[in-house]
């Protein structure tokens, strides 16, 4: 039997909350189509993902990965900070990022 790894879910999002040891609140925003009216509409979901060197603030734009349980609600690490113009590529899954710009 071959032992593959399953490919990891990695998403785009905001940190909203750092105010935790090695923990951040990620946002992240996604479209989604309404299944009646075929409407596309703002969701969004709010992770929890591990940060061991606390590194990451509030309002950074990062990408997080999958992982095992860290505790109970913790399910993801954050792999690294987003590049502005990768964001920008992105909108759809950068949404957070632009609502933390416009309060500045």
């Amino acid at each position: 039997m071959t032992t593959e790894q399953a490919k990891k879910r990695k998403l785009i999002g905001t940190v909203v909350s750092d105010k935790m040891q090695k923990t951040r609140v990620v946002l992240v925003a996604r479209l989604k189509k309404h299944p009646k009216y075929l409407k596309y509409y703002k969701a969004s979901t709010k992770l929890k993902a591990h940060d061991e060197d606390n590194a990451y603030h509030t309002g950074d734009v990062v990408t997080i990965e999958e992982t095992r349980p860290l505790s109970k609600e913790k399910r993801w690490k954050i792999i690294g900070k987003v590049e502005k113009n990768d964001a920008k590529r992105h909108p759809e899954q950068s949404e957070g990022s632009q609502q933390a710009d416009n309060k500045q």
